[in-house]
Formats: structure tokens, C-alpha cells, sequence
């Protein structure tokens, strides 16, 4: 049933006044999680060989780029690898001057075809060998102009050279002159990040797990930076709900260039699960919720008369405006300041 109140001319000028209006509401999720590291780009830098670490060059916090030299270790597989090169290269060396001798006698009549067979065996046999110990000392990240300054000098180096593989941040270091480090034994020497994208995680609630899919727009803000918007998609969706808290895992890849973001941060975040939808929409302030939870607003089409009017209100809310489903049309008059004063007449029985 409507009901409606009379007011003056003076005391309508004291309301504030809109008129309803079709719009698209955008059709959204809000949640809240956490910020984490992208664990895609975050790398745990090991030795791919045994020793004892002989200096470690950054601290947690420094930015390093690919390539940049992490630690080094005194390797002894690279020593024994640089020790066999220079063997080979000796017996290489023998053995072709011993070919060529053979070729020498056999031109002068001093030797038979048979040595000749048999020293280019021997010849090819110790240059293959040469070969592989190249390719040996190379798998260590020795340059063919360091492998030419070994068998020059004639010098072995066990020093082992570990570099960043990444461009990023260093966030653990566990490396120290001294220790002894092994391929893939935790922890590892250093962990390096790459920050220009981050994660943020959140366990949504059971009854929103259909409305996410990859792909999502996201937008997500934290309490430290409460002006900043910042830009990401959804990455993945838990394929589980959890029967303990009954959520399900969304996680998102957030872009952040200037590395403002922190493991650990709370976060709200908004996603659009879908296409926008057109409806009645008013300011939110004009819509009241009366004690027996139906919702209302005051209209009027002559800025004298006002009726409260019970609407069905929608799902989304957009730019400070309500979506109205029911009990209200285009261009319908509202009041959106001064409700309560409307509702006090109405309760008083007083009547203009």
C-alpha cells in the first residue's frame, strides 16, 4: 500500500531531488586476499655443481640483472674437467707430431704403411678426446676465449662462476664464503624475483565460485597505497572447494612496474564476471532500508506530494548509483537527501 506526504513549498526546497535513469551496472566481484611473489618468476639460484662457496657478491633488497655473477665456488669437477683438457691437449699434441714423423720415414723408406694407419688412429683417437674436454670445461660456462687462455697458460681455475638467470630482486640470501653448497639442496644460495608482476591471492566464497574465470579483469587496491588501482587478470581457479571454510582459490597476476607492491599485503580486489547489465538506477542514498528489511524509496511528480514506494533492489552498485529491478521507472523522481525527514512526517501523521 502507498502511502504519501504533503510538504510546503519550504520545506520540499529542503530535499535533494534526482530522477532515476536507465545505466549499465557492471556485473562484479569483490573479495579480499593477499599479496604474494609471482611464484612463476621466482627463481631459486643453485650451483649446478658441488663446492665450497668463495664470495657472494649481493644482499637481500639489490636489484641484479640476467647475467650478473650471484656467488662463486671453488668447483672440483671444474678443476679435474680443466685438468683433463689440458692432458688431452698434451697427447693431442704427441700424437700428431708422431703421425707426422711416421709420414716422414714413410717418404724415406723407414717405416711400413701399417705405422702410418696406426698413428692416424691414434691421432683422431686423441683429437676426439680433445674435443669432448673442450666441450666438458665448456658446459661450465667457460667461453671458448677463456678455454683458449687455459691451454695457453697452461693454468687451471677452479672458480665457478653462478649467475643470476633472471633480472630481479634478490629476497633470500643464504650464501657465505665457506659454505659448502650442493645442486638442488635447500636452501639455496640465493632466491631472485622477477617484481614486475605479483600474485594475489584469495579464497572467495562457495556461492561466487561459478561467476570466476580465467582471464578476468581484476582490479586491486591496498591499504598502504589506498589511491593506487592496480591492473591485473585472473591466472587461475581453484578446480576444489574447501569443505572446512567452504572458499575456493582465485589467484591473480597483478601488474606492478614500480614495484610498490609487498608479500604479505592485504587487498581488496574487484573482478568483472561478466558482461554489463542495463537496468533502473538510482543515487544509493535514496534508497532506505526499512526495519522489516524491505527496501524503499520516496518518489514524487510534482516536487509537493511524496510517496514511499517498497522497490526490489539489484546486485550491483556502480559509481555511488543502486540497481533497481522493481517499483521503479525511468525518470521517476527520487528523494535523495532528506528521507528520514519524509518518514518522521509520515510516522507523526502530519500532513503538509
Amino acid at each position: 500500500m502507498q502511502t504519501s506526504v504533503d510538504l510546503t513549498e519550504r520545506q520540499a526546497a529542503t530535499l535533494t531531488i534526482a530522477s532515476a535513469g536507465v545505466q549499465e551496472f557492471a556485473t562484479r566481484r569483490t573479495a579480499v586476499g593477499t599479496i604474494d611473489f609471482n611464484q612463476n618468476l621466482l627463481i631459486q639460484v643453485f650451483s649446478q655443481y658441488p663446492g665450497k662457496i668463495l664470495k657472494a657478491f649481493y644482499n637481500v633488497g639489490d636489484d641484479v640483472k640476467q647475467g650478473d655473477i650471484l656467488f662463486t665456488i671453488d668447483s672440483p669437477d671444474l678443476l679435474q674437467a680443466e685438468s683433463t683438457l689440458l692432458a688431452s691437449a698434451g697427447v693431442l699434441e704427441l700424437q700428431t707430431r708422431t703421425l707426422a714423423r711416421a709420414r716422414q720415414l714413410l717418404k724415406a723408406g723407414g717405416s711400413a704403411q701399417k705405422d702410418i694407419d696406426q698413428a692416424t688412429s691414434d691421432q683422431q683417437t686423441a683429437e676426439g678426446n680433445f674435443k669432448a674436454a673442450k666441450n666438458a670445461v665448456r658446459i661450465f660456462g667457460k667461453t671458448d676465449a677463456e678455454i683458449e687462455q687455459i691451454l695457453t697458460e697452461r693454468h687451471v681455475d677452479s672458480t665457478l662462476l653462478v649467475s643470476s638467470p633472471i633480472s630481479g630482486k634478490v629476497i633470500t640470501r643464504n650464501a657465505a664464503p665457506g659454505f659448502l653448497t650442493q645442486p638442488g639442496n635447500a636452501p639455496a644460495p640465493y632466491s631472485v624475483a622477477d617484481l614486475s608482476t605479483m600474485w594475489m591471492v584469495a579464497n572467495v566464497i562457495e556461492t561466487d565460485a561459478p561467476a570466476y574465470k580465467l582471464g578476468q579483469d581484476v582490479e586491486v587496491k591496498v591499504p598502504a597505497y589506498p589511491d593506487i588501482v592496480f591492473k591485473g587478470h585472473v591466472t587461475t581457479v581453484g578446480s576444489t572447494i574447501d569443505p572446512n571454510t567452504h572458499r575456493q582459490l582465485v589467484r591473480s597476476e597483478i601488474a606492478d612496474p614500480q614495484h610498490l607492491l609487498r608479500p604479505g599485503m592485504f587487498a581488496s580486489f574487484v573482478i568483472q564476471t561478466g558482461t554489463p547489465v542495463r537496468s533502473v538506477g538510482v543515487p544509493s542514498d535514496a534508497v532506505v532500508r526499512e526495519g522489516d528489511g524491505t527496501m524503499t524509496v520516496w518518489v514524487t511528480a510534482d516536487r509537493r506530494r511524496f510517496t514511499k514506494r517498497t522497490v526490489k533492489v539489484g546486485t550491483h552498485q556502480q559509481s555511488g548509483r543502486t540497481q533497481i529491478l522493481e517499483g521503479l521507472a525511468e525518470n521517476e523522481l527520487v528523494v535523495v537527501d532528506g528521507a528520514v525527514f519524509l518518514s518522521n512526517k509520515l510516522l507523526l501523521g502530519v500532513d503538509g
